[in-house]
């Protein structure tokens, strides 16, 4: 690992900001979502809003030089029409000086699925006017920040937010729409490209990229109708994000197959297709937690559950997408209370391939294992995320070995934070978080290991080949 090597850990605005109505800021989908539903939300999260500096601080007593983290839209843009906020462009200013003077390196999100609420009444990514509101917030950001920031990223896993909110419906708009999806997906792709040709018009220092939710897939076996559920499988969860964002070219046989499974894909038109055609991205970040494993479809309708509750519904995730594939779990393999795979050799297969695919500078932007933890402790002795980023590390510096250009590694997550409809409970920080008493911060075991990790270059990752 040499000196340019990004180490840091990554966040989310609305995850850990906090300061859900100050300053200005108006409500994003998430926060109608649960105030309506009465969930458990980010109102207050980690309260980083007012105490980045603290967190800054830890960052870089813990020997990190980047930080990864999310602009919020509705803090930044109040109204349909465009309106910027002066307020929230202050805070990130704020926030990126901050970090500057700290020698933390901002590598920054635009879009971390906080979607302001007066877009979603307007149809949120079904509505292509939605596409134009993105490419102005992003022109805003982009211009407000230029010269402080090096890298940039459009979009945090799209295949994530829009998957969730109109196929699998756990997350808001709660949809069960294969259409829905599709169009929704293409109107993230295009407003993506949109942005990246903003970016190259406007002459923004810097490089730009998206973070894509990787899970390299696998199948049970060789067969051919093994190798079809895997072409399946991999257009479903990565080639239509990758490929489109790296070349401008969505899979064509992906395309053949939802048109005669009768998707309407006429909202597809030329000059929206050339402007993805021709706006690609300069590096790829990618956020890796597992793989997919996938076996041929046999029978049953789409079915598509996800463990939102932890060990209360562990062993209930289940993937059938209809003449598609099926997902199956591995018996050898261990998993997480929120049935996620631990299966660090993932990571390694799945940088080869997307460096042969794609010759393109990569940055792990998330990794990381959500647990259960008694955080009033002084110190939570963590050693099962050691071991867990200790492999995933190994696993990088394997495929580093083997010729992949990987450029960093970000931790998921800095601190402990909210996350989504699993709540708080789940806990990723390198930082403990008591949200119950005072919000204050103290380092887990893990945040001394990553220390002595950055400052040995990655010399103290126990090594071995996978």
């Amino acid at each position: 690992m040499n000196n340019s090597f990004l180490w840091g850990g990554a966040t989310a605005s609305y995850q850990c900001e906090g300061a859900w109505n100050e300053d200005d800021k108006v409500d994003s989908m998430w926060d109608a979502y649960l105030h309506e539903k009465g969930l458990e939300n980010g109102d207050v999260a980690s309260d980083f809003y007012h105490r980045y500096k603290e967190d800054i601080r830890m960052m870089k007593e813990g020997g990190q030089n980047s930080f990864r983290f999310s602009l919020s839209w509705p803090r930044i843009i109040l109204d349909k029409e465009g309106t910027v906020n002066p307020k929230g462009l202050q805070f990130y200013h704020d926030l990126i000086d901050e970090c500057l003077r700290q020698g933390i390196e901002p590598f920054v999100t635009i879009y971390h699925w906080d979607l302001p609420q007066y877009l979603e009444a307007e149809g949120g990514w079904q509505n292509r006017a939605t596409c134009d509101a993105f490419m102005h917030y992003a022109r805003v950001v982009m211009k407000e920040f230029d010269g402080k920031i090096t890298y940039w990223t459009t979009f945090n896993e799209p295949r994530w937010f829009i998957f969730n909110g109109y196929f699998i419906g756990n997350y808001p708009p709660e949809c069960h729409s294969a259409q829905m999806t599709i169009k929704g997906a293409w109107h993230v792709l295009l407003a993506h490209a949109m942005a990246v040709q903003a970016f190259r018009e406007e002459g923004i220092q810097g490089k730009i990229g998206i973070v894509h939710s990787y899970t390299p897939v696998d199948g049970v076996d060789d067969r051919p109708e093994t190798l079809k559920a895997m072409r399946y499988a991999d257009n479903y969860c990565n080639n239509w994000v990758l490929d489109t964002a790296t070349k401008g070219e969505i899979p064509q046989d992906m395309l053949d197959k939802l048109s005669a499974e009768g998707i309407d894909l006429s909202f597809m038109n030329e000059a929206d297709l050339q402007i993805i055609r021709n706006n690609h991205v300069d590096f790829l970040g990618l956020n890796y937690y597992s793989r997919t494993l996938v076996k041929p479809y046999t029978e049953g309708e789409t079915t598509l559950i996800v463990n939102n509750t932890g060990k209360k519904g562990k062993g209930t995730s289940k993937t059938i997408v209809k003449n598609w594939f099926e997902q199956v779990q591995d018996p050898d393999s261990e998993y997480t209370e929120w049935d996620t795979e631990i299966y660090p050799k993932g990571l390694y297969d799945g940088l080869i391939r997307a460096w042969e695919r794609y010759h393109l500078p990569i940055f792990i932007t998330e990794n990381g294992i959500g647990c259960y933890e008694d955080v009033s402790v002084d110190c939570v002795q963590d050693d099962w995320r050691i071991s867990y980023m200790n492999d995933h590390i190994n696993a990088i510096m394997n495929a580093m070995d083997d010729g992949v250009d990987v450029r960093g590694y970000f931790a998921w997550s800095s601190f402990d934070l909210y996350s989504w409809k699993n709540g708080c409970e789940k806990r990723y920080g390198l930082v403990a978080v008591d949200f119950e008493n005072g919000l204050c911060r103290r380092p887990k075991k893990s945040y001394y290991w990553f220390k002595d990790v950055i400052e040995s270059k990655g010399e103290r990752v126990e090594r071995r080949k996978l």
